[in-house]
């Protein structure tokens, strides 16, 4: 019986199934790498053991580190959560050897299904359909072109090891396989130290559909339905359901039973998913209101195709729990320590729809670039079920995965269950970094949404709702951010109470003028201040019970219940339905250090992956310099103009800062 569980990972699914453990009287063991030391998850378990270094290689990815820390705590078991060692069967191996249970399934299991190429063949043995493929096994581009000529176009690039959409590109044409082969083999060789890449055919517009597995260690295997995770950006899942809205009862009973029966071929203990791509495109360009289709008239089931199977809990597995009233972790346990299952195929029935969407530290303007830094206020309600990361302040690290938080909403329709988590997202505060909040939002009442047309094109066929129409004017915050900081200053100023706001020595004193930067840029405001109003950019606010933290404000005969908070210099201003960021530039400009520095900086603190330009070198507008990798992506830093590369500052596998100048460029040579 398990008695102590080191969780062997980070953030919200640490604290996940430290949640569980406590649940069931287990005691808990955090590991926690230096940016971690004030994690949450650190503070929640009983006991906690500091890892040397920072980076997830160093940490989380140190076997023996993290086997020192079960030692020294006497922990008796592991729970890997998901990413990290999660599905590394050296690793569970070494923790049966260690005499520690672990939550997951057999390392066999894990073999089998690790390598994704392997995956399809034993998948294809136990009858469930594949797409056509090809496993890259030479360095000669001629082969790779022959491959891809069996495949056919268009076709992904995807390593055979790991996942999360990393060693993945795409190929619509032969031209650009070679390349799109070449950096998917490097990509892969950084990501999970194996460059093995196979060819697979592309379905253009496919529905990404999961089943939920689990198994017993006396035979017995069910499916607890069906996850669809369609949504995606960059091949990772950003919106996820259950049940899915394209998945009738006849589909979920094939889709289940082939999964089933894939689990049972592997001998399968534990929790797992297998994922498949559903293949019912349609016409993707129909009203979103569309009558639905008379008896007569419905169409045949679409077919399916297996993906990959995941050999440990999944990060959107809350929505299954929620439609189906079982705790997945604690299942897991129950299932580690030898349990039966404690329900039957019969037994598992659904109960209503459930969504769940991560909130990631991320601007989804331009292509979701990850945006570490302080999270200085996170509140929200508890109406739906939050899955933090952090707490109510946090700093969202350069090293791991910038997500904040999974929230979930579970209601009785899927409408119903949007609606609600659309309204509680709207709701919090969420003070620091750039978010994809608002994107969230925007999908989750976009009526194509709301009318289940979710395959994996969407995000791209709606470019529109990564900059959503603000849901408050901009007026008003404006005058919440103005009113607020004047009313602070006065908080602070104890000559201010002699004068009511705005009063002036002398009749004429001009108005103040000040530039504040927002979220569409710079705005020049004179404006004048009173008790009950306030007059601003060519506009006149009523203001009521105005203090350093709230303001009612009147606009076009609407109210609007404004709180703003003050860090770091910038104000916050949250409504119930909008929110914006604001910032008092100061009349003088403090003189630029990096003024006149020519050439690319990084974007976001990362590790140099390649430097792809020498000294000397003649570049031009556009082109890829350097590329760096931070928070699971790759970020090129392009030349902005024509130009000699002077000096080099950075070197492959060198850790840089934010803003730090990456290669300085000088004019180019003037042609004789």
């Amino acid at each position: 019986m398990i008695t102590t569980l080191l969780v062997a990972n980070r953030g919200e699914i640490a604290r996940r199934v430290i949640r569980a453990a406590r649940t069931l009287g287990v005691r808990t063991v955090a590991v926690y790498s230096v940016p971690d030391a004030d994690a949450p998850h650190v503070a929640e378990a009983d006991r906690a053991v500091a890892l040397r270094g920072s980076t997830a290689t160093e940490t989380y990815l140190d076997v023996d580190q993290v086997l020192a820390a079960a030692r020294a705590t006497g922990a008796d078991a592991v729970h890997p959560g998901y990413g990290f060692l999660s599905e590394n069967a050296s690793f569970a191996r070494a923790c049966g050897d260690a005499g520690l249970t672990w939550v997951g399934p057999d390392p066999a299991s894990i073999e089998a299904m690790g390598v994704k190429h392997t995956a399809k063949a034993l998948a294809r043995e136990a009858g469930v359909p594949t797409l056509p493929d090809a496993l890259l096994e030479t360095d000669d581009p001629d082969d790779w072109a022959r491959a891809a000529e069996g495949v056919g176009f268009p076709l992904l690039v995807k390593a055979s090891a790991g996942g999360g959409g990393s060693g993945m590109r795409e190929v619509r044409d032969a031209a650009d396989l070679t390349g799109a082969v070449r950096s998917a083999r490097a990509e892969a060789a950084r990501s999970f130290g194996d460059d093995t890449v196979f060819l697979e055919r592309l379905l253009d517009a496919p529905r990404h559909v999961e089943i939920q597995v689990v198994g017993d260690a006396h035979g017995h295997v069910v499916h607890l339905g069906e996850r669809e995770c369609s949504i995606q950006r960059r091949h990772q899942k950003v919106v996820e359901e259950a049940p899915s809205p394209a998945v009738s009862r006849e589909l979920r009973e094939r889709m289940g039973a082939t999964a089933v029966a894939l689990a049972e071929t592997l001998g399968y203990v534990g929790v797992g998913t297998v994922e498949f791509l559903v293949d019912d495109v349609g016409d993707l360009h129909a009203p979103s209101a569309s009558v639905a289709p008379t008896l007569a008239q419905t169409p045949p089931e679409p077919p399916f195709y297996f993906l990959e199977m995941n050999t440990r809990l999944q990060v959107e597995h809350p929505v299954t729990e929620e439609v189906y009233g079982v705790d997945l972790v604690a299942l897991q346990l129950a299932l580690a320590d030898g349990e039966p299952l404690p329900f039957t195929q019969e037994d598992v029935i659904a109960n209503g729809h459930a969504i769940e969407v991560r909130l990631y530290a991320e601007d989804p303007a331009h292509d979701d670039r990850p945006a570490p830094g302080t999270l200085h206020r996170y509140a929200h309600d508890e109406v739906l079920r939050w899955e933090d990361a952090l707490g109510a302040r946090g700093e969202i690290s350069a090293f791991y995965d910038p997500m904040i938080a999974k929230v979930i909403a579970h209601a009785p329709t899927r409408t119903a269950a949007a609606r609600k988590l659309a309204a509680g997202l709207a709701r919090a505060e969420i003070h620091g970094p750039t978010t994809n909040r608002d994107l969230l939002v925007a999908v989750l009442r976009d009526p194509d949404f709301l009318a289940g047309a979710t395959r994996t094109d969407f995000l791209d066929r709606h470019p529109q709702l990564r900059t959503p129409q603000p849901a408050t004017p901009g007026i008003v915050h404006l005058a919440a951010a103005v009113a607020c900081t004047s009313a602070t200053r006065r908080a602070h100023d104890p000559r201010a109470a002699l004068a009511p706001p705005g009063w002036r020595t002398l009749r004429g004193t001009p108005r103040p003028r000040i530039t504040w930067a927002g979220p569409d840029g710079e705005v020049d405001v004179a404006y004048r201040l009173t008790s009950d109003a306030l007059e601003i950019a060519d506009h006149i606010l009523a203001l009521r019970d105005l203090t350093p933290g709230t303001v009612r404000v009147t606009h076009a005969g609407v109210e609007y219940h404004c709180r703003v908070a003050h860090h770091d210099g910038a104000a916050y201003v949250d409504d119930g339905e909008g929110h914006s960021t604001w910032r008092e530039l100061p009349r003088l400009p403090a003189p630029d250090a990096a003024a006149g520095g020519a050439g690319p900086v990084s974007e976001v603190p990362g590790t140099v992956v390649e430097v792809l330009v020498r000294e000397g070198e003649h570049v031009v507008a556009g082109q890829k310099l350097v590329v760096l990798e931070a928070m699971k992506m790759e970020h090129p830093a392009l030349a902005a103009a024509d130009g000699v590369v002077e000096t080099v500052h950075v070197a492959v596998g060198q850790y840089v800062e934010a803003h730090a100048t990456l290669v300085t460029l000088g004019a180019p040579e003037a042609q004789p």
